[in-house]
C-alpha cells in the first residue's frame, strides 16, 4: 500500500509533480497490460460495459491510443483506480477532505507513436466548479526518456491558467503552446522524464504542463491514468459546453448541478465513506 511522506508533499506542492518506482505492484501492472489486447483491439469488456471514450485514431505514424473510463469495463483496472489507498494519497496531495475519480484513461503508445501535446489537465475540467485535480499516471511497461514516456515541465503549475491546445493527439509541435505561454511570461522550460518500472509512477497537480514525446524505443509504452476531483464537488452550469463537459455533461441530472457518485465515485473520505457498492462491484464485478 503507497503510503505519502510529509516531504513527498512538500515536493509536490512545490515541483508540481511527485515521481513514485512503485505507486501499484509490479504484478498487477502487468495484469492490466495483457488485457489491453482484448480491450483495444478486439472490444471485450470483462462487464460488458463499453467505456465512455474509445479513441483509435489511424495514421502513419501511429497516434497514442486512449481509452477513458476503463473501471466500468474491466475490473483488474476498477480495483487499481477505485482503491481506498489511492483516494486517500491523491487527497493528501491535493489538500482534501475526499476524493471523486473524474476519469481514467488507458493510453498505448506503439513504436514511432505520435505525441501529445503538452496541456493542463484542470484546463479541460472546468464544467465542474473545483476544476484543480490531482492525476496519477502508472507505467505497466518499463520506461526509458526516448520511449515516449510521460515528461513534465518543473513548477510550471505555479503558471496559471492557459487555454486548451489546439492539437491534442499528434501535434508537429508538442511544445507549441507552452512554449509561447513561457516566453511571454518568461519562464524557462524544465523537461522531466517519468522514468519507472512497471508498477510505477507520477502523480501531478491539474495545472501542471505535461504531454509525452514520439516513442523513439523499439517496443510500446502503455500506461494507466487516473484523474481525481475532491469530493464536494457540483456541476459548472455555466461552462458544461467547454473542455470535456459535453463528454461528461451527459451525466448532468435535470435541473440539479448534483455529481452522480454512479458516474464519479467517492473512493476516500476522512470519515470513512466510499460510494455505497463500489467495494461489492470491486469483489464481484455487480453494478
Amino acid at each position: 500500500m503507497l503510503t505519502l511522506t510529509d516531504a513527498q508533499v512538500a515536493q509536490f506542492k512545490h515541483d508540481g509533480f511527485l515521481i513514485v518506482d512503485k505507486i501499484i505492484e509490479p504484478e498487477h501492472a502487468i495484469e492490466i497490460r495483457e488485457r489491453f489486447t482484448e480491450i483495444f483491439e478486439q472490444g471485450k469488456y470483462q462487464t460488458g460495459i463499453k467505456p465512455d471514450e474509445v479513441n483509435l485514431p489511424q495514421g502513419s505514424p501511429p497516434y497514442t491510443m486512449q481509452i477513458c473510463n476503463a473501471w466500468k469495463s474491466d475490473l483488474g483496472v476498477a480495483r487499481q483506480v477505485l482503491s481506498e489507498y489511492m483516494g486517500q494519497a491523491c487527497a493528501q496531495l491535493g489538500g482534501w477532505s475526499g476524493t471523486r475519480l473524474m476519469i481514467d484513461n488507458l493510453l498505448w503508445k506503439p513504436p514511432q507513436g505520435r505525441s501529445i501535446g503538452f496541456h493542463q489537465d484542470s484546463m479541460y475540467s472546468l464544467w465542474i466548479d473545483k476544476p484543480a485535480l490531482v492525476s496519477c499516471w502508472i507505467a505497466l511497461d518499463q520506461t526509458t526518456a526516448e520511449g515516449g514516456t510521460l515528461v513534465y515541465i518543473k513548477g510550471s503549475h505555479k503558471w496559471g491558467e492557459a487555454k486548451p491546445i489546439m492539437q491534442f493527439h499528434g501535434p508537429e509541435d508538442d511544445l507549441k503552446e507552452v512554449r509561447e505561454w513561457a516566453q511571454t511570461y518568461g519562464f524557462e522550460l524544465e523537461l522531466v522524464p517519468v522514468v519507472v518500472p512497471p508498477g510505477g509512477g507520477a502523480f501531478h497537480d491539474g495545472w501542471l504542463w505535461h504531454g509525452s514525446r514520439i516513442n523513439q524505443a523499439d517496443v510500446a509504452r502503455r500506461a494507466i491514468a487516473m484523474h481525481c476531483f475532491q469530493s464536494d464537488i457540483q456541476f459548472n452550469h455555466d461552462l458544461m459546453t467547454v473542455g470535456n463537459g459535453p463528454i461528461y455533461g451527459r451525466y448532468k441530472k435535470f435541473g440539479s448541478n448534483e455529481v452522480d457518485e454512479s458516474y464519479f465515485p467517492i473512493i476516500w473520505r476522512e470519515d470513512g465513506y466510499r460510494t455505497p457498492g463500489l467495494d461489492d462491484y470491486l469483489e464481484k464485478g455487480i453494478f
